[in-house]
């Protein structure tokens, strides 16, 4: 499911307010790191990361790999900080506005 403008708006203003609780260091992508994300985007569903310094990785390569593994939606890039969503099905946390049709 791809995001549509006005969504990817939305969950911007959402990750405004959230902590970085991914931290991409020197490792750079490890299971490890797959893991808690998958857990994260499965208890949040939007989370917001960071690559330290020290990485070998730009924000984006990180946030492209993470999106691939994690099966998620990159919705920023900024800087060193990435956001990414991922809808839970079971148990949706947040609902995404819909576009109305012209």
């Amino acid at each position: 499911m791809a995001l549509t403008s006005k969504q990817r708006a939305q969950l911007r203003g959402m990750a405004m307010s959230l902590d970085t609780i991914i931290q991409v260091g020197k490792g750079g992508v490890t299971e490890n790191v797959i893991e808690s994300v998958s857990a994260a985007l499965r208890a949040r569903e939007l989370v917001k990361g960071k690559v330290l310094e020290n990485s070998m990785l730009t924000a984006r390569e990180a946030c492209d790999v993470l999106c691939e593994r994690c099966k998620a939606e990159g919705v920023q890039v900024i800087g060193t900080k990435f956001v990414l969503y991922k809808r839970n099905e079971k148990e949706p946390k947040i609902v995404l506005v819909k576009d109305k049709k012209k």
